[in-house]
């Protein structure tokens, strides 16, 4: 399924992004490693008809300088959104900080972190703009 890059199309793709977290979050339930909710999300957005990239590796331009594959970023899905998945606490500035930070350097104007250590996955939610 196809999102346009409008900004209705990218609330209905992070919606449809949020929906996928919280099945995956409804199977498991709190208290598991990031990498599992990760893959688990990236299947979850593929079996939906997503085109979704796992640790993309984005490249830092540094003044005339370019050195590849500098970030990580957990996922980017339609090449839209980038999604940062955490099972911590909380969600600190520091978190929100480098997906900021990554979305930028890729040019990427929306993200999600998703933090999974909740009872209720909404309450982990943060959905950020550049």
């Amino acid at each position: 399924m196809a999102y346009d890059e409008s900004v209705e199309g990218k609330d209905r793709l992070t919606e449809g992004i949020i929906g996928a977290a919280i099945e995956v979050h409804r199977h498991l339930g709190p208290g598991l490693l990031e990498s599992t909710y990760e893959q688990c999300l990236c299947w979850e957005l593929r079996d939906a008809g997503l085109t979704v990239d796992r640790q993309m590796m984005i490249a830092l331009k540094y003044k005339a300088h370019s050195l590849p594959g500098v970030y990580r970023p957990d996922l980017v899905v339609e090449r839209q959104v980038m999604v940062e998945v955490k099972a911590v606490n909380q969600i600190i500035a520091v978190h929100e900080a480098q997906l900021l930070t990554y979305m930028r350097h890729a040019g990427i104007k929306t993200g999600l972190l998703l933090n999974f250590n909740w009872p209720f996955l909404r309450q982990g939610l943060k959905r950020l703009s550049l």
